[in-house]
């Protein structure tokens, strides 16, 4: 009870009670967290059982026009699929691939940034030479072109098989720079400080200096551009999948429904894109304003 009181005392508490967009973003995160998480038991309908759809139900309007169908709130799609319960599975698929590549993107650029701020010299200048490479290319073609080689790489009849691993790692080969070079810039500074000096005279391996001492008090910056870096992922694949080249139409993502939806946006059908578009905008947004949340509460200048 202690450690939950201290908490709910915090300047962080304290920032974040205070700010009313932060809330409004939480609330709509977690909204979103608890339908993508609850999706069997939330959707009204299982958009990847084939044998519960019904092609007369294709291009139903969303519940509240002439037309439309109560069983279908948000109307239906191509394949007579719930357009409601498809976005509830997509935002679980999309929050998936977003968590994984940042925390794979946030595991190797930590480890990275570490090993350059405190080692020095020619391995820090190898690092950071890579890092200024991999800057002077957008992310989007960096992950089409991690993606293009494992496509290469692999077999045709593995590809629907191993697409949502494809993509976490290719999202992630292209944000680690971020984290490598904050760390780097931290370690550098704490790495001079008087604690670390009596963790070297006292015989203390690097590593456990690095990954004991170091690590815990550059975290802080970490943790802000993790928050921000998934709004950035989960962008990235709508993205790859709007491409084509992400996830496969058999697991869609929010992504791969606008793409779906595209099709079909000029023809009078708008539900099938405009919804998973909003229900998109809205995830990434409230992530984005959470990140700018933390970013500023962690902040002491700004307190």
């Amino acid at each position: 009870m202690t450690r939950l009181a201290a908490l709910v005392d915090s300047d962080l508490a304290w920032s974040f009670r205070h700010s009313p967009v932060a809330i409004v973003a939480a609330v709509v995160a977690l909204a979103c967290i608890v339908g993508a998480i609850g999706a069997p038991l939330l959707a009204p309908h299982d958009p990847f059982d084939l044998a519960k759809l019904d092609l007369l139900d294709a291009f139903a309007p969303p519940a509240w026009l002439a037309e439309g169908k109560t069983a279908f709130l948000f109307g239906a799609d191509d394949q007579g699929r719930d357009v409601l319960s498809a976005i509830l599975y997509g935002t679980r698929i999309s929050l998936a691939v977003g968590v994984a590549s940042v925390v794979l993107s946030m595991l190797l650029g930590t480890a990275l940034g570490l090993i350059a701020g405190y080692a020095g010299g020619v391995i820090d200048a190898f690092i950071m030479r890579v890092a200024d490479v991999q800057l002077s290319f957008p992310a989007i073609l960096i992950a089409l072109l991690v993606d293009g080689v494992t496509r290469i790489a692999l077999p045709d009849a593995a590809h629907g098989g191993t697409a949502f691993w494809v993509i976490v790692l290719s999202i992630a080969l292209s944000g680690w720079v971020q984290y490598a070079r904050t760390v780097r810039g931290s370690t550098l500074v704490e790495a001079r400080k008087e604690y670390v000096q009596a963790a070297r005279v006292i015989g203390r391996h690097p590593l456990a200096i690095m990954f004991h001492h170091v690590l815990p008090n550059v975290t802080g910056p970490v943790l802000v551009i993790a928050t921000i870096h998934l709004a950035t992922a989960i962008t990235t694949e709508a993205t790859l999948s709007f491409l084509g080249v992400g996830m496969p139409p058999t697991t869609p993502s929010l992504g791969t429904l606008i793409r779906v939806g595209n099709d079909f946006l000029f023809s009078g059908e708008w539900w099938i894109t405009v919804f998973p578009g909003a229900a998109l905008v809205a995830l990434v947004l409230s992530v984005n304003l959470l990140g700018d949340w933390l970013r500023d509460a962690l902040n002491p200048r700004l307190r």
